[in-house]
């Protein structure tokens, strides 16, 4: 049976996949809204930006486009230029754009710096190595996943590894904390499903991440092994919560959709009080700006950041 040109056609559910009649507003099976839903407007989004994988592209462009802006900073700031922006770019710059740093987190209360942090990165080298990694990682455990529940392990992750690094006093910026956190996810699946090709997968992860972490810890550059281990085990734990497969019932296909799309929200809110802070004094360079004078201990705290600052030159650890 054909339809001509502009002839109405028969819907599909974007969520239980139902034939659907050609005026029905709502699914027969699911009762999902065919006109406003998360699932239809994630199909939609999905079919702008490419069936394969389109969380990871996006997080490809973001991190890309976020860099393009951190080196416009280091440029203004007469920082940059020739090879310096393959290892560095501009302290404050990151600062603005929302790297991490404990100051800020526990006593300004700038929680959201956790997720914008992992849009950062502080050279050409930084970024090249973890775009690399994400698009060799990522596609495999948004396949498993899906889009939504694949979001939100690579922000939660992320957010916690940085949570993690602020605790114990680092100034960071990077998406490897997520991107272990999709390593871990991935360890914790080849555990479950057994067999020998999991347990060699297994065996190359585990070897590429002692690696990491003795460069981290011998290693010439300022790499967060504490944002990478916070990464790694969030990343673990939630790949042994999670069904290794993407949600097969309604009902489970309506949580990832929520679960997606609140963690979207939660970057897009992230990232507007990054704009909203963003020509805020920083703290480093002004001891007692953001802080009352007569107090002894906040003093001292300030000054325990702008030594920080000034060890790392405002190159912060790169995670």
């Amino acid at each position: 049976m054909g339809f001509s040109d502009g002839q109405p056609r028969p819907r599909i559910c974007p969520v239980c996949n139902t034939l659907v009649g050609i005026n029905s507003s709502r699914c027969h099976e699911c009762g999902t809204n065919l006109n406003f839903s998360l699932a239809a407007i994630s199909k939609q989004l999905g079919g702008i930006i490419g069936d394969h994988a389109p969380v990871t592209t996006v997080l490809l462009v973001s991190n890309i486009m976020l860099f393009g802006v951190s080196l416009v900073l280091t440029l203004q700031s007469g920082e940059g230029g020739g090879l310096r922006t393959l290892m560095s770019v501009s302290g404050e710059g990151s600062y603005r754009l929302g790297a991490t740093y404990p100051y800020s987190i526990f006593y300004m209360h700038e929680w959201w710096r956790i997720v914008t942090a992992m849009f950062l990165h502080g050279g050409l080298l930084h970024i090249g190595f973890n775009m690399v990694a994400l698009m060799q990682f990522g596609p495999a455990l948004e396949e498993i996943y899906g889009s939504p529940r694949f979001l939100f392990v690579y922000v939660a992750t992320g957010a916690f590894g940085f949570l993690v690094s602020a605790f114990v006093g680092h100034f960071s910026l990077g998406a490897s904390g997520a991107l272990l956190g999709i390593m871990g996810a991935i360890i914790a699946i080849t555990r479950k499903r057994g067999g020998a090709y999991m347990q060699e997968v297994r065996s190359r992860l585990v070897g590429s991440l002692i690696f990491l972490f003795v460069l981290g810890i011998w290693g010439p550059i300022g790499i967060d092994n504490w944002a990478h281990g916070g990464g790694l085990a969030a990343g673990y734990a939630f790949g042994t919560w999670f069904a290794d497969r993407e949600p097969i019932n309604n009902a489970e296909k309506k949580r990832a959709q929520l679960l997606g799309w609140l963690t979207g929200l939660v970057v897009v809110a992230c990232f507007a009080l990054m704009l909203l802070h963003f020509k805020d004094p920083t703290p480093f360079g002004q001891s007692g700006s953001r802080t009352n004078p007569d107090n002894r201990a906040t003093r001292a705290i300030e000054s325990a950041v702008n030594h920080e600052a000034s060890r790392y030159n405002l190159c912060a650890r790169q995670e």
